[in-house]
């Protein structure tokens, strides 16, 4: 079975833990899908590119996730939160690039 790129699992983390977040009304319950999907995001990180990309990736991952709360102020919720999945995703991508996907 083909795995799923952890670009795309880290950006649907993302993008995941806010819509469940949102329409659940359960901040907690987003946060557990933020962090399962960063889990998986960083042991497929670690397999390709070791710990030092797994580590940089990861703080990227929780980066994101506090930048889009600011950047929602700016220019809405889901307009942010698909901003910074995608720019993690991007730098899963240039860092993993040569084996994942």
């Amino acid at each position: 079975m083909a795995q799923v790129p952890a670009a795309v699992v880290a950006a649907g983390g993302l993008v995941g833990g806010y819509a469940v977040a949102r329409w659940t009304k359960k901040r907690p319950l987003g946060g557990v899908a933020l962090a399962a999907a960063g889990a998986v995001a960083a042991r497929q990180w670690h397999q390709v590119g070791g710990a030092k990309a797994s580590v940089g990736l990861s703080a990227a991952y929780l980066a994101a996730f506090g930048a889009s709360h600011p950047l929602a102020k700016k220019v809405g919720a889901w307009p942010a939160v698909l901003t910074v999945a995608g720019t993690v995703a991007a730098a899963s991508w240039v860092v993993t690039r040569r084996t994942d996907g």
